[in-house]
């Protein structure tokens, strides 16, 4: 199944996006995951430039199929953020018409942000299988930096982490929908089963490297390092 992953990470304002005046400076990595036998893909978190990014895969072959993401912040799947307007889902949706796949507790922050309709979306629980060809990901539902954030399980060996976790640190817990309690479970406890060798990629380039294997990241990072959920929260609760 390896020989037949579709897997692209793609860095906005570098990869595509470069003329967009916020891209630049969010670093956010959307991602392109798909079937090469099949020729079927899905774009995680697309914001900014979207055409450009059906663009790739149009040049790669591939045919877009859906959308998956991670959570409601306009940085990721569009709508607006700090007066400018970005986009993301809406335009994309516009162009061609796929579902976006969320966790049932994001819908209504979905909605809000991006005046989606339920005809638009597909709600999901937590360990869900979305398969694109025979490319398995599993979705998990990792609340705590928003109440519907999701993380994807691609192939039994990459994790598209989203703002759940990052090579360095983690989602703030001080916006409208955060809870920290809920992160620390969800980083300790929810992510748990997920092994050392699967190589995690993240939201946003807040590191030097875009990835690495997630063993590393838990030796590393220092929201693994408090021992009790106290410790974390007086952390990073973000009071």
């Amino acid at each position: 199944m390896k020989d037949r992953l579709y897997f692209k990470q793609l860095l906005s304002g570098q990869d595509f996006a470069r003329d967009d005046p916020m891209a630049p400076q969010m670093v956010n990595f959307v991602y392109l995951i798909g079937d090469e036998v099949t020729r079927e893909a899905v774009i995680v978190d697309p914001a900014y430039r979207v055409d450009e990014l059906v663009h790739i895969l149009e040049e790669d072959e591939m045919q877009l199929t859906g959308v998956l993401a991670t959570h409601f912040h306009p940085d990721h799947i569009g709508g607006n953020m700090m007066g400018l307007e970005i986009e993301g889902v809406r335009e994309l949706l516009n162009m061609q018409g796929v579902k976006v796949h969320i966790q049932a507790e994001e819908e209504r922050w979905v909605k809000m942000v991006t005046g989606l309709s339920d005809s638009d979306l597909t709600t999901h629980e937590s360990g869900d299988k979305v398969t694109i060809g025979e490319i398995p990901i599993t979705l998990m539902h990792t609340p705590g930096h928003t109440p519907g954030s999701q993380c994807f399980y691609v192939n039994d060996e990459y994790l598209v982490s989203g703002d759940t976790l990052f090579l360095e640190g983690c989602g703030r817990t001080d916006l409208p929908g955060s809870d920290p309690a809920a992160l620390y479970e969800s980083l300790t406890q929810r992510l748990a089963k997920i092994p050392d060798s699967t190589i995690l990629f993240p939201g946003h380039l807040y590191s030097a490297q875009g990835h690495q294997s997630l063993g590393t990241t838990r030796r590393q990072n220092i929201v693994f390092k408090p021992k009790t959920e106290e410790q974390w929260l007086m952390m990073f609760s973000g009071k």
